[in-house]
């Protein structure tokens, strides 16, 4: 299916690894220029560079730290001067730890916030004037705000966060034409569990895997797939929705 997306210009945060990864090299493969950032150097940052190169288009891997507003801004300086406009933010970037929560350090709660929502928040205020009638905002957030997660209290109130967040941009943007939403992920398989000890692994995907009505734990494909389809004018009349990408886990 041609989604009609060739041409298109995205912003995707921190899109060297895992899930993020896997949306950019989705939107390039469907034409989409993408500009990406990451927060360390590093080889995941080069061979995402490489396969972009391999694939075609106008694509920037860029280096910013979303905790900080000055950087954030000139993340948004690279897309107005490469691109002049964006069809697409999907504002994945976050952070996570695990701490008890009588051990949660102010310094690590703000740290946590301002990662994962204050820069959201950055990103879509300061992009505005680059946005416009069609254009689609995703944010991604975690099924695991609907039960909670020990040793991730600071987590899991970022992302229930953004559903506010995304409701009420939604509702005041939306006369302008440009949607918002949330996706709402499941336990996806990337590079942080296959680099867990062999034993550990195998026990967190089975663990999860039964937990799920499709059996398997998600793909950053599987996420991308979500993505495109936001980003098309088949999803032209979808906004403020929160939409499980979970494979049905309970």
């Amino acid at each position: 299916m041609n989604l009609g997306l060739a041409g298109k210009k995205a912003l995707v945060t921190g899109g060297t690894r895992g899930v993020g990864r896997g949306v950019v090299l989705a939107l390039a493969r469907a034409g989409v220029d993408v500009v990406t950032c990451y927060r360390q150097e590093g080889e995941a940052a080069q061979s995402l560079e490489r396969e972009l190169k391999e694939i075609g288009g106008q694509h920037h891997v860029v280096r910013a730290d979303l905790a900080d507003p000055a950087q954030i801004t000139e993340l948004l300086d690279e897309c107005r001067a490469h691109f002049g406009r964006l069809d697409v933010i999907v504002n994945n970037a976050a952070i996570i730890n695990h701490v008890p929560y009588e051990k949660l350090s102010l310094d690590d709660w703000q740290r946590t916030l301002t990662t994962n929502v204050t820069a959201v928040h950055l990103i879509i205020q300061g992009a505005l004037p680059l946005l416009h009638e069609g254009s689609s905002v995703m944010s991604l957030s975690s099924k695991s705000i609907e039960v909670g997660i020990p040793l991730r209290a600071h987590y899991t109130t970022t992302k229930a966060a953004l559903h506010g967040l995304n409701r009420s941009v939604a509702r005041e943007l939306g006369p302008r034409g440009i949607r918002f939403n949330i996706l709402a992920l499941g336990m996806i398989h990337t590079e942080a569990i296959d680099a867990m000890p062999d034993e550990q692994r195998a026990q967190m995907i089975q663990r999860y895997s039964d937990k799920t009505a499709l059996g398997r734990l998600g793909t950053p494909d599987d996420i991308a797939g979500a993505v495109l389809w936001l980003s098309s004018d088949y999803a032209r009349y979808v906004t403020g929705a929160v939409i499980p990408v979970d494979g049905g886990i309970a």
